[in-house]
């Protein structure tokens, strides 16, 4: 299609009028929408009345491709728009006469009233599309305070479980702690030891400063107790001195003390059955925790069971080893013969009684060296060890030599002791014969040093020991022992040890009497002494010793 052009001149409001009228029959027909129409024609309304101020101006109106519509306005101010039609533009262009003013003006109310129908379904539509927001906010609203309330909810939770983990976390040190304390109070049956750990192990985290006080002991000056401790040790009670109430559980609230006015003071009394003492906490802040609190509690109480096993092990050890040395022989003096002995209690643990040495003479003029180790320990084992040697002498004086006196025992105790057992050796030394005769029952060998410094082992097999459930007849043995030679009888504690067998421990005493010199032997006790030293090395054992050195006269 071809461009078709029509000019108007535009001379008064009149034909202005005229032309928008026909402009808008166009554009109609086309199909432009009723608000584009409005838009345009608005500005094309202005134009025109804005030329006609100038004077007469011209309009060109021109048709392209059937569906675009251009306008031009000259003048002053020239203006052009284009507009692109759905619908082809009809032609031909009609001439600015041919529009009538009464339908112009009838033309634009249609428009008007195109124009106010689509602002009328455009405010309805954005009255919905308030509603809708406004739905939509509220549900906004109400979805963020849902969030926000499980959010709170779920903070709420976390702070739960950090409190509950934290509080969980703190109850299993505590428990750890006095575990391991417990264990460290109870290792130890010295009660010294024991009041000296205590502020290690509290000192600094549960306590500033630790204090223990044992009711008996008379060290500690009156005016240097505080009230606290003291009321603790009279009442049996825990007492908390401060200036403030503590409330702790279980714990009686004083005023602050006066030895202490700026730091709490927490007065735990120690003890199992009675108050043996208080043990007084400064506090570590400004107060005590109670959870804290509850475990030194417990502390306390475990402290006073550990001091009360002490005691009890110390008072049962001092009776068993004044019983054992009670019943120890007082060696006589033996013509030809020199005796030393020694008995060692063990440094360390109950394993005291039950070792015992013994020389007397017999009615034939012979004399007989005995040592011996009952099983066991404490005070039984040692009421044990005095009835064997009872009887062993009973038996020694009716005559019997080293192995019927190790039979009869045997059968002694057997019936009598059917659960225990004993370690016997028995050596019997004639005046004027060179040799001496021996039996054993399950006894560590006696060494023998010749006097030149010759040393053997006597490893002639022993017999079972002492008690075992079952018939025994022992053998004895005799052995050459010229004179000047030294014997040594002793209990397995002097070579035995943990941390080597005991054949280790045989070789080292015999080591030991080959590097004793003559000299040495002429004050047995001297020699006793000499040949302990390097066998023990000054150090703790867990077994006591016996040890009974025989030497016969040079003649």
């Amino acid at each position: 299609m071809t461009a078709a052009s029509e000019n108007w001149t535009i001379a008064s409001a009149a034909d202005a009028a005229r032309a928008r009228a026909l402009l808008a029959r166009l554009t109609a027909e086309a199909g432009v929408p009723a608000l584009d129409r409005a838009r345009f024609l608005t500005a094309l309304g202005g134009r025109l009345l804005r030329g006609l101020d100038a004077g007469a101006t011209e309009l060109t109106v021109t048709t392209r491709v059937g569906r675009e519509l251009r306008v031009a306005l000259g003048g002053p101010e020239p203006w052009r728009h284009t507009l692109v039609c759905p619908s082809p533009v009809p032609g031909p262009l009609p001439r600015l006469d041919e529009a009538p003013l009464a339908e112009a003006l009838l033309g634009a109310d249609e428009d008007a009233a195109a124009l106010l129908s689509s602002l009328a379904e455009t405010e309805e539509l954005l009255r919905i599309h308030r509603e809708e927001l406004h739905q939509t906010n509220q549900g906004v609203l109400a979805l963020h305070a849902e969030l926000e309330a499980a959010a709170l909810a779920q903070r709420e939770l976390l702070d739960a479980e950090r409190t509950a983990r934290a509080e969980a976390e703190k109850a299993r040190r505590l428990l750890t702690f006095l575990a391991n304390a417990s264990a460290v109070l109870n290792a130890s049956l010295d009660h010294d030891d024991i009041l000296r750990r205590l502020p290690e192990l509290l000192v600094p985290e549960y306590a500033r400063h630790v204090d223990v006080w044992i009711v008996d002991d008379e060290r500690t000056p009156p005016g240097e107790r505080a009230a606290a401790t003291v009321a603790a040790a009279r009442t049996g009670r825990p007492q908390h001195a401060g200036r403030h109430l503590a409330e702790l559980p279980g714990v009686d609230d004083l005023p602050a003390s006066a030895l202490s006015p700026d730091r709490p003071l927490l007065c735990l009394p120690v003890g199992a059955r009675t108050v043996q003492g208080v043990l007084t906490l400064a506090a570590p802040g400004d107060r005590f925790d109670p959870d804290t609190t509850v475990m030194l509690l417990e502390l306390a109480r475990r402290a006073g069971i550990a001091l009360d096993n002490a005691r009890q092990y110390e008072q049962h050890r001092d009776v068993a080893e004044a019983l054992q040395r009670a019943q120890l022989t007082e060696l006589p003096p033996t013509p030809g013969l020199a005796l030393a002995a020694r008995y060692l209690p063990a440094t360390h643990g109950l394993n005291i009684g039950g070792d015992w040495y013994d020389a007397f003479p017999q009615p034939d003029g012979s004399v007989l060296a005995v040592i011996g180790d009952v099983t066991g320990h404490g005070l039984r084992a040692a009421v044990i060890m005095g009835q064997l040697r009872t009887a062993l002498r009973a038996y020694a004086v009716e005559g019997n030599g080293p192995a019927r006196i190790l039979t009869l025992l045997h059968r002694m105790l057997r019936h009598q002791e059917p659960e225990l057992y004993a370690t016997c050796a028995i050596a019997r030394f004639t005046p004027g014969e060179p040799g001496v005769v021996w039996a054993a029952a399950g006894h560590p060998p006696a060494v023998a040093r010749g006097p030149r410094g010759e040393v053997r082992v006597l490893e002639a097999k022993p017999g079972i020991m002492l008690g075992v459930p079952m018939p025994y007849e022992y053998e004895e043995h005799t052995v050459d022992l010229p004179a000047g030679s030294t014997l040594a009888l002793y209990t397995d504690g002097l070579v035995e040890r943990r941390s080597a067998g005991i054949d280790t421990g045989i070789d080292r005493l015999a080591r030991a009497m080959g590097a004793l010199r003559t000299e040495d032997l002429a004050d047995m006790d001297a020699a006793a002494d000499s040949l302990l030293k390097p066998m023990l090395h000054d150090s703790e054992h867990d077994d006591d010793i016996c040890l009974l050195l025989c030497r016969t006269a040079r003649v």
